[in-house]
């Protein structure tokens, strides 16, 4: 932080004796005996009302650089007009000092980290960390919606190449990601694609229908002229059972991230075979950069306009917003973090946290009974956990979440809406968080057990709640990955990225944490600096970058 200190100088102001009479002028010899030297008796100045009606341009000092002012009838009129535009061009060029100098004030500071020099702003014009300041250097729109007045290329019903049937596992948003991709394959081989099945995840739990969550009649007619869509199996295919069992009716050697290509050689002649072919598993099994753009275009489309939430879950999810926004009885900010700290998923990392030796035992049979063959037995986990670590692959614990953020800029007032499953270590492990930010708040906190009631018969339809009020969040902060964080980024990018995304340098933050000499000032810079461009913006993709989490190369275009 720069002081700049301003000096201000006083001139001397220079007099001359007030002018004699032409008899004193007459002999230079001439002395005034004056007690006072320069005043009369009574000590007022020896011409009083002779100084005081002169001009300005009269004063010796003025006329001395402007000789043309005053009543000196030899001056021309010409000369006087001369001296004004002197002036004019002084107070002109004094403006434009001025001017630099205001402009030095608030242009930013140039500050080094790592030898890098960065633009660090005045400390008067630091941004808020509310705002996205970036946001402004990019100029990108979505451009994937549906085209208006477009002519549909599909074929005649008659001539479609037969019937695709997916299973969309997982959780809710790995089964959104199952259902734009069922499209896409479907336009690549010009098959008909039968709504998709939510399977019932062992994980979930859960038994929902498409239509128990997404809006079916808005799926099918926004898509109507990219894909045919169905509703049911059709009726001249009686044996349905077959088509979730028999392997006949299943193509299961579809590898992950596959080419279209390869649907078009393998997929294809089957369906054309049996005309009805149900695909599974179907998790991840369609590529990004070996598909033409189109069909990732076409993903797109599914994704942020075709798939919307039933209307009693979008209701619900706006009420929901509205509280956060009222939380302190004036309309306020409001951040989302998705805090990814589950028993689950912290025993699938493979990393180690801090906790008691009684808590880390416990965690270790967990490990073995869930996951024994990674487990092996047990010796080599540690140095895993630490590279692990080293590489920014484990969650973030809570209260690490907490000093991050406080380092961001983030006041203890900040109103938190947590979408979280049950945080591994309870209470004890969120105390950090909650301590230096109590306005921690869930959908449970928001809302009454009546009004969340008809959702609860649905896992899905509170993962929903979680989604909707994360996506319109001012801010969201991810802690780990996942297609919940990867899907709110993607959403957020694609609809106008000018609301901050936040996504911690894990690897970078470990390093920070564990070093045990440094400052807090120190430590608040490596965050302000290393998080400077991870704020949601648009990324240009390279090979193998889903476009989930960045869709700006096939599904947004210059503004």
């Amino acid at each position: 932080m720069a002081e700049l200190r301003h000096s201000s100088s006083v001139g001397s102001r220079s007099s001359s004796s007030p002018l004699r009479g032409d008899e004193d002028s007459s002999s230079p010899h001439v002395h005034d005996h004056s007690p006072s030297g320069g005043d009369d008796e009574d000590g007022r100045p020896r011409h009083p009302s002779r100084d005081r009606d002169r001009p300005i341009w009269s004063v010796s000092g003025f006329h001395s650089f402007f000789p043309f002012f005053g009543d000196d009838p030899r001056v021309s009129p010409q000369k006087n007009k001369i001296s004004i535009l002197l002036i004019l061009i002084l107070a002109i060029a004094s403006l434009i000092s001025v001017y630099g100098i205001i402009n030095h004030l608030n242009a930013p500071y140039l500050c080094k980290k790592d030898g890098i020099v960065l633009n660090c702003p005045h400390v008067k014009e630091t941004p808020s960390p509310w705002e996205n300041p970036l946001s402004a250097t990019t100029s990108w729109k979505p451009c994937a919606e549906r085209r208006i007045g477009g002519i549909s290329d599909l074929p005649p019903e008659n001539e479609t190449n037969g019937y695709v049937f997916i299973h969309a596992e997982g959780g809710l948003n790995q089964q959104r990601i199952a259902i734009c991709n069922a499209v896409a394959v479907a336009k690549i081989m010009n098959a008909t694609l039968i709504l998709p099945v939510l399977k019932q995840d062992q994980i979930w739990k859960d038994q929902t229908k498409f239509e128990d969550i997404f809006d079916v009649d808005h799926f099918i007619d926004y898509l109507k002229d990219d894909v045919r869509i169905v509703r049911d199996i059709p009726d001249w295919f009686t044996d349905k059972a077959e088509l979730f069992s028999s392997i006949r009716r299943t193509v299961k050697n579809i590898p992950k991230y596959a080419a279209a290509q390869f649907y078009i050689d393998n997929v294809l002649p089957r369906i054309k075979e049996k005309k009805i072919m149900a695909l599974k598993p179907f998790v991840d099994r369609l590529g990004y950069d070996n598909v033409p753009q189109e069909i990732n275009r076409l993903r797109c489309r599914v994704n942020y306009h075709a798939l919307k939430f039933l209307p009693e879950i979008e209701q619900m999810a706006d009420s929901l917003v509205s509280r956060m926004r009222n939380r302190t009885g004036n309309p306020n900010q409001y951040m989302a973090l998705h805090l990814r700290f589950e028993k689950g998923m912290v025993g699938l990392s493979f990393c180690d946290f801090v906790g008691t030796r009684e808590e880390k035992a416990r965690m270790a049979e967990y490990r073995q009974k869930e996951w024994p063959r990674r487990f092996k037995n047990g010796s080599h986990l540690w140095q895993l956990a630490l590279q692990k670590r080293k590489e920014g692959r484990c969650p973030l614990e809570p209260g690490e979440v907490a000093v991050i953020l406080r380092a961001m800029g983030y006041p203890k007032e900040t109103q938190i809406y947590v979408a979280s499953g049950q945080v591994y270590g309870g209470q004890n492990r969120m105390a950090p968080l909650r301590n230096m930010f109590p306005n921690l708040v869930t959908k449970e906190d928001l809302a009454g057990k009546e009004e969340l009631a008809s959702f609860r018969k649905h896992v899905t339809s509170l993962a929903a709640l979680d989604f909707l009020v994360c996506l319109k969040s001012d801010v969201f902060v991810m802690t780990h990955g996942g297609n919940f964080a990867k899907l709110i980024i993607g959403a957020r990018r694609y609809m106008g990225h000018r609301q901050k995304s936040i996504k911690p340098d894990k690897g970078l933050m470990s390093k920070s944490f564990g070093d045990p000499y440094m400052g807090w000032a120190t430590f608040v810079e490596d965050v302000v600096v290393t998080h400077q461009t991870r704020t949601g913006l648009p990324e240009e993709t390279f090979p193998n970058y889903d476009l989930w989490e960045n869709p700006l190369t096939p599904c947004m275009c210059k503004a």
